[in-house]
């Protein structure tokens, strides 16, 4: 279910173990890129890095990133090159156990089958904290699925919570139209765009580091978690971390604990924030080097180098009076969950998190795709659902010899 990269690849691989199946989109082929992103949007990925099984970018700027435009176009020719057996405007409505498989029901009837693959994405609805409904009416308040550009929120001043990729994106967008913002900030990843003459992204390649296996991670839970690292795929190559952002003037605050008789409470801490953050980075671009070293490849590349720590304001505030007019704007830029409100098996926890073991799901014949870290730290990367799909459709292609 799904016609995104994810649900497309695993139809890539039943094809070629000819298992009859169909690709069940409530939309249109890469719906959610074209739904569900702000217009200036690029990938976080460079461009010779997008690659879908049997599909690699072949256009002129392998160092660049794709445009939201062009994501669809890649997308739709792989569907239309694997001749993916897609129907568009089919929205799941249920999907439950009936013997030894699953009865699907849709906006256009239902389906009997044998075994389902869940490839509907990590990202299907904005995760807003409660303290939202205290906001006052004044204020309007959007994630980043409303998000289109600057012109489209009211004149003044924007709040911009979480400081991810989406967020530090956004607020750097919003400054540059000349609007005054404040980026609220907790747990980050901070990442050169560039290092040592490479994009970062190509070390995490290269190193192995995106290799890692779900059952070769510490703490599984929490890498599943963690937050995008701040990047930006501009056409200078240029870093955005909250560094850059203060230096254009965007005023950074703690992370949003409250909201008090109109009033936004932020929490301490924020230097003990910014330097868990370096720190990471820090220990992560150290791995880059020894792997550099012990594969004899130092050579290759520019120096080590070491980024100027971030910098903590010297009074970062503690409360915003959001009644004041100072704040036109709030831009929940908080994270995505997904949503299985369809799903009528009992495999959801109370958190409302899929119970799978690397996309395998607690229920036979039943599978997931385009998760995070589902059976790599690569997994909810377009280049990194090749391996996973190849994988958990072997998982499903035995299930079904073993049921014959």
């Amino acid at each position: 279910m799904g016609a995104g990269h994810a649900g497309l690849a695993a139809s890539h691989f039943l094809r070629g173990r000819s298992v009859d199946h169909v690709v069940l989109e409530r939309g249109e082929v890469a719906n959610s890129w074209r739904r569900e992103r702000w217009d200036s949007l690029r990938l976080l990925t460079p461009n010779w890095l997008s690659r879908l099984p049997g599909r690699h970018y072949q256009g002129p700027d392998p160092d660049g990133y794709m445009t939201m435009g062009e994501v669809i176009e890649f997308i739709e020719r792989f569907a239309a090159v694997s001749r993916a057996p897609v129907r568009t405007g089919t929205n799941v409505t249920s999907v439950r156990r009936a013997g030894d498989g699953y009865r699907v029901t849709t906006s256009r009837g239902e389906i009997g089958c044998r075994a389902v693959v869940i490839a509907s994405g990590a990202c299907n609805r904005p995760a807003v904290p409660q303290l939202a409904e205290a906001v006052p009416a004044s204020v309007a308040q959007l994630t980043p699925f409303g998000y289109r550009g600057p012109a489209h929120l009211p004149d003044g001043g924007v709040l911009v919570v979480g400081a991810s990729a989406t967020g530090v994106q956004l607020a750097a967008e919003l400054r540059r139209s000349g609007r005054p913002v404040i980026l609220s900030v907790g747990e980050h990843v901070r990442l050169p765009r560039l290092y040592r003459g490479r994009d970062v992204l190509w070390w995490m390649d290269a190193s192995g580091v995106w290799d890692e296996r779900h059952d070769e991670v510490d703490d599984l839970t929490r890498a599943r978690r963690l937050p995008s690292p701040q990047l930006a795929g501009t056409p200078e190559r240029e870093t955005l971390d909250l560094n850059t952002l203060a230096a254009m003037g965007v005023e950074l605050v703690g992370r949003w604990a409250a909201v008090r008789d109109g009033r936004a409470l932020f929490s301490g801490g924020l230097r003990n924030v910014f330097s868990l953050a370096d720190l990471k980075m820090r220990r992560l671009l150290e791995a880059f080097d020894a792997w550099a070293r012990v594969h004899g490849r130092d050579a290759e590349f520019g120096p080590p180098e070491r980024f100027t720590p971030t910098r903590v304001p010297e009074s970062p505030r503690w409360q915003l009076d959001l009644r004041g007019g100072e704040i036109r704007a709030i831009v929940w830029a908080t994270g995505f969950r997904p949503d299985y409100g369809w799903l009528d098996v009992p495999v959801v926890d109370a958190k409302g998190r899929l119970s799978h073991e690397g996309g395998v799901v607690e229920s036979p014949g039943l599978y997931a795709l385009g998760l995070p870290v589902l059976r790599r730290r690569k997994s909810t990367y377009i280049h990194g659902i090749e391996d996973d799909a190849r994988e958990v459709i072997d998982h499903l292609a035995r299930h079904l010899a073993a049921r014959r």
